[in-house]
């Protein structure tokens, strides 16, 4: 199969940049680009799925120290709730929180958040009830790349998700695509 490119030229002078051609956030360029990488979930040096949810596994939970992020509200860069933690998936091989299952307000669709773009407000304090994304909107959660199974997630749609996350520190909103000066 090939791969589709959706960007064209910004002018015909050289040099000129790409810019995407549909949703900058999908389109798979720039910031939101990510790797070709095999559609299988990655293991681990056991054969075991590698990131897995922690509710299907046994001997894994919150350090009852830390603040349990379950249930907490995900507020989008917009500051609109997007849903709200129902799970953490956890990457076996390094424990520690690979995503954050997130169930979308007002829908039953689930999306994972990755833990490296979550924003703690008073982390260390034990006042946190939130989680901060300041990537996306809430509204465009619904966009984030699903998974095909509900326990596992494959390379190539880790890399899709992390690079949606990513295109929104430009894509996200209009103004972010401006000049800062």
């Amino acid at each position: 199969m090939a791969y589709e490119f959706k960007a064209r030229k910004l002018n015909k002078n050289p040099g000129a940049p790409w810019v995407p051609t549909g949703n900058p956030m999908v389109d798979g360029v720039g910031p939101a680009a990510w790797a070709d990488r095999a559609d299988k979930p990655d293991l681990t040096v056991y054969g075991q799925i590698k990131i897995a949810p922690m509710s299907s596994l046994s001997g894994w939970s919150v350090e009852k120290r830390d603040p349990d992020p379950h249930g907490m509200p995900v507020i989008g860069c917009d500051g609109k709730v997007a849903g709200t933690v129902v799970d953490l998936w956890v990457n076996r091989s390094e424990p520690s929180i690979a995503y954050y299952e997130v169930q979308l307000t007002g829908s039953e669709a689930r999306r994972l958040l990755p833990y490296g773009v979550v924003q703690w407000p008073n982390f260390g304090l034990w006042g946190c009830d939130r989680l901060l994304v300041k990537s996306i909107t809430a509204a465009q959660f619904a966009q984030v790349p699903a998974t095909k199974r509900p326990d596992q997630v494959t390379l190539l749609e880790e890399d899709k998700i992390m690079a949606y996350y990513a295109g929104g520190h430009l894509y996200a909103t209009p103004k972010r695509q401006e000049p800062w000066i």
